[in-house]
């Protein structure tokens, strides 16, 4: 759990000063269309990537793959810095597209960490803890940036919150390097973290061919995967920046995050509950989602009734209108409650398929490869100028489609446990997984829960 909370603190420098941004509306400035063309940009490349992004970090290893995957971010933050000064949208949207290869290996391997090291019954609870770091970084940056704007007239942020932001998020850079070896990693029940000794390209691109080939109801997860950014445009690039002045944009981006933290904290109770089996925890962690699904974007189609594009409220909603900020800030607030449900979701899914290193970095990638394909497609709707009611509208038919869609992984796919036998992707790991199941129980003299039900020939 040490090198989980390492993950954290990485994601806590990287993303999360990335995300304090991204919370602003429009990235802080008051021509949101370039921050929107950056972000297609930039998940268009996430997308693109991600899709064998767990093959580089199979090959690269995690801490390489990790490092490279963080330097983006600097990038990405220093072109606002050059923006505020000669107005070159265009190195704002290529750094955008760098930044979309990098974070597709930074998440990649940070999905693969956060679900392979703790035992079955412990993933909701790296879930949180990663969840918790992470957006902590996000309230921290937010903290920054209302502080500089509270008393300032402009609608859009200085050079000072991003010189900050991009020296944070190069020493998140620098973490990746204290990370441990993988393979040196044992779990609390004496198994071994299943990383391949040796592999090649041509194994890794077998590896990514087989695990669709073998368990084809991954594909059934696509939509959920999809959902989980695609939300982000109309609650950070539509409704955050028309509606309120910069100053309460940077307290709504403060909260959103915070409320996120709270979210992953307390659904991690449901989804590692030793009350109840695997499968009922998800059936149950399904159900949360769904019901907050209603509320929250029941509660923002009301809202949107009150304004359009084009047409902001006049005067804009600023923080000490109390009464008036009450009902917009609260929805912002259980919007980001919600995106944390919907991400702790889809990452507990994904680790109740596997315990593999490598078949969860394959997993990790397929996840922000088809998330960012969804954040690609909300910002270009903004960028296309499409009217704010039908992003809405689309944004929360797409998720209320997604969370039926997924319905049959949980009924007939997810297991109480996961043999390691049962998950091969590349060829030659039979071997290696038996070699390190015979290490364990050497070691500790226990048959760990999840080898006990192992294929016999074992």
């Amino acid at each position: 759990m040490t090198q989980v909370a390492l993950i954290g603190f990485c994601c806590f420098l990287c993303p999360g000063m990335f995300n304090a941004l991204s919370g602003l509306g429009g990235g802080g400035q008051v021509d949101v269309q370039v921050n929107s063309r950056a972000n297609t940009a930039l998940y268009a490349c996430f997308a693109g990537v991600s899709s064998f992004a767990g093959t580089i970090h199979n090959k690269l290893g995690t801490r390489l793959t990790l490092f490279i995957g963080a330097c983006g971010y600097s990038l990405y933050i220093a072109s606002y810095i050059s923006y505020n000064h000669n107005q070159n949208a265009g190195f704002v949207i290529a750094s955008g597209a760098i930044l979309g290869v990098c974070a597709s290996l930074f998440w990649t391997a940070q999905g693969a960490v956060m679900l392979s090291y703790p035992i079955e019954q412990d993933k909701g609870t790296s879930f949180a803890i990663v969840w918790i770091i992470f957006n902590l970084g996000a309230v921290i940056g937010s903290a920054i940036e209302l502080g500089l704007t509270y008393d300032s007239e402009s609608q859009s942020l200085s050079d000072a919150p991003y010189i900050v932001f991009m020296i944070l998020s190069f020493l998140g850079a620098c973490c990746a390097a204290l990370l441990k070896k993988p393979s040196t990693v044992i779990r609390s029940d004496g198994t071994r973290v299943y990383v391949p000794a040796q592999t090649t390209w041509k194994a890794e691109f077998v590896g990514l061919y087989r695990l669709l080939r073998t368990d084809p109801w991954i594909l059934l997860m696509f939509p959920l995967f999809f959902g989980s950014n695609f939300f982000n445009s109309w609650q950070q690039n539509c409704f955050n920046p028309t509606v309120f002045t910069l100053r309460t944009r940077a307290l709504n981006s403060l909260i959103y995050w915070f409320a996120q933290m709270v979210a992953a904290y307390l659904f991690s109770f449901v989804l590692d509950s030793k009350l109840i089996s695997r499968r009922s925890r998800m059936m149950l962690g399904w159900a949360v989602v769904f019901c907050f699904m209603w509320a929250v974007w029941g509660g923002s189609y009301a809202e949107q009734l009150t304004f359009s594009r084009g047409s902001p409220p006049v005067p804009l909603v600023d923080l000490s209108h109390s009464r008036r900020y009450a009902g917009p800030g609260l929805l912002f607030a259980f919007s980001g409650f919600f995106d944390a449900l919907w991400q702790a979701f889809a990452y507990s899914l994904m680790g109740a398929i596997s315990n593999d290193m490598s078949k969860l970095a394959f997993l990790a990638g397929f996840y922000k490869s088809i998330q960012s394909a969804g954040g690609a497609a909300g910002f270009a709707m903004d960028s296309a100028k499409l009217p704010f009611m039908n992003i809405l509208g689309a944004t929360w038919g797409t998720l209320a489609a997604a969370m039926f869609i997924v319905i049959p992984v949980l009924l007939y796919r997810v297991t109480d446990t996961t043999s390691p036998l049962s998950e091969i992707t590349v060829p030659g790991r039979e071997e290696e997984v038996k070699k390190a199941t015979e290490e364990a129980i050497e070691r500790t003299g226990v048959v760990p829960e999840q080898l006990k039900h192992m294929d016999t020939q074992a």
